[in-house]
């Protein structure tokens, strides 16, 4: 089977050479795309020279727009994603291949230390249990971008890979909500070389908000059923509140609990069209 390892790079000159010419040691059979995401510091060129083959968007897009790029030029029956600065280790990529005839997507699953501050530990445990809540799955790293696919698999999903850096969080939800299998292989990961893209202020509030709009893309009523809840206990507790101290049935009981009844059946709806959407997906 053709293995094509994809390698996405905005500014990684430092380091992804070392991890080219690393995968082509252990591997030289494999083909090694690297999407230059419109970097400024001689990224391609440093790919090219270790021998990898490089794709150049002509100004920066995102991590998750050259993971696409990647993906459509590879030409192998297996496509390996990893980062170029360095992180990932290319021993692994045998280890996440031999579980790939087992499941549909396979990501090596960071350790609690190979996280870089506690303040991405934190986010990344916080990301994991709602990923988990939604998916009905235990998700160990939801945020690696250390993971194999079969590419039959993952190009119907493409168009809902987002530009940015949340591509791992998009491909492991729509997987489970498809009915596809996920494994974990635990890994240990290095500290990256160079400074890293990803702010913990700046982005994580967006993280949270990207893992809230995919849950009610891929399963609304898992979203939906808890905020019904919320309005409908709101309003049952009010309600008896009122009643025992002035024997009414006020307004803002009657609207708390009439607005629970809409948003579960809104939620019941959007389950029905989620259903449909994806099960075509994954056919």
């Amino acid at each position: 089977m053709k293995i094509s390892v994809i390698i996405p790079a905005f500014n990684e000159a430092e380091a992804v050479a070392d991890v080219v010419r690393r995968i082509l040691e252990l591997h030289p059979d494999f083909e090694v795309i690297v999407v230059d995401d419109g970097s400024t510091d001689g990224t391609g060129e440093a790919a090219r020279g270790a021998g990898a083959l490089v794709w150049r968007h002509p100004y920066n897009i995102g991590n998750g727009a050259a993971v696409k790029t990647g993906i459509r030029m590879a030409s192998g029956d297996y496509v390996v994603l990893m980062d170029g600065d360095g992180q990932h280790d290319p021993a692994d990529i045998s280890r996440l291949l031999a579980e790939a005839d087992r499941y549909d997507l396979v990501v090596g699953a960071r350790s609690a230390r190979s996280q870089a501050s506690l303040g991405r530990r934190l986010a990344n445990w916080v990301y994991n249990r709602l990923a988990s809540y939604v998916a009905r799955f235990p998700v160990r790293d939801l945020t690696s971008g250390f993971r194999v696919f079969h590419r039959r698999t993952v190009l119907p999903y493409l168009p809902l890979f987002p530009n940015t850096f949340s591509y791992p969080t998009t491909s492991t939800l729509a997987y489970l909500r498809s009915g596809r299998t996920v494994g974990y292989v635990p890994i240990e990961a290095a500290r990256r070389r160079g400074k890293s893209k990803i702010s913990v202020v700046r982005d994580g509030a967006r993280f949270l908000l990207i893992i809230l709009r995919i849950a009610t893309l891929f399963s609304p009523l898992r979203v939906f059923l808890p905020v019904s809840a919320f309005f409908f206990c709101t309003g049952l507790g009010y309600y008896l509140y009122t009643f025992w101290t002035t024997h009414h049935f006020t307004n803002m009981s009657a609207l708390l609990l009439s607005t629970s009844v809409m948003v579960f059946l809104l939620g019941l709806v959007s389950e029905q069209i989620t259903q449909l959407r994806y099960d075509r997906l994954a056919e």
